[in-house]
């Protein structure tokens, strides 16, 4: 059984997914759960917790148990973008080299595009190699908001 619940956030409504033990899905709006999922806010308690204290800017990581499903060379890619520090960026490039395919650059931006738990699976930390701002599936004025919570500006 998948769990779905919604958190009105700063950025928008975002749409959370579990299994009931694991975040699978963290969504930005709009965004359409299936239809044969459960609304049950109860499995989601603490990463909404958890998210309402990083808006705040009061967390600077997550502690929340992740499913994501994906290929192996994402799951390697979005493993990698766990290690970018709250508050820092990293490009496509730097996270090539460190899943150790420093020629995979494009990959990396496709597996990034494909990360299905926003924000927790920091995403939106991943920029240009020429230090600007490139897509979010979210958009690029919710990035732009994501790094200002974590005290980065940039603009739009």
């Amino acid at each position: 059984m998948t769990y779905f619940t919604t958190l009105d956030s700063p950025i928008g409504i975002l749409t959370l997914s579990s299994d009931g033990d694991h975040l699978t899905g963290l969504h930005m709006e709009p965004y359409e759960p299936n239809p044969v999922w459960k609304r049950d806010p109860a499995p989601f308690a603490d990463v909404i917790d958890q998210l309402e204290e990083y808006f705040a800017g009061e967390r600077k990581s997550f502690d929340v148990a992740l499913a994501p499903t994906g290929t192996p060379f994402q799951l390697k890619v979005w493993s990698a973008l766990q290690t970018i520090p709250y508050g820092r960026v990293a490009s496509y490039g730097d996270i090539a080299r460190r899943i150790r395919n420093p020629r995979a650059v494009r990959a990396v931006g496709r597996a990034n595009g494909a990360n299905h738990i926003a924000i927790i699976i920091p995403c939106h930390r991943v920029i240009g190699s020429n230090g600007t701002l490139t897509g979010f599936g979210g958009g690029i004025d919710r990035k732009v908001k994501l790094l200002a919570v974590e005290g980065l500006a940039f603009a739009r």
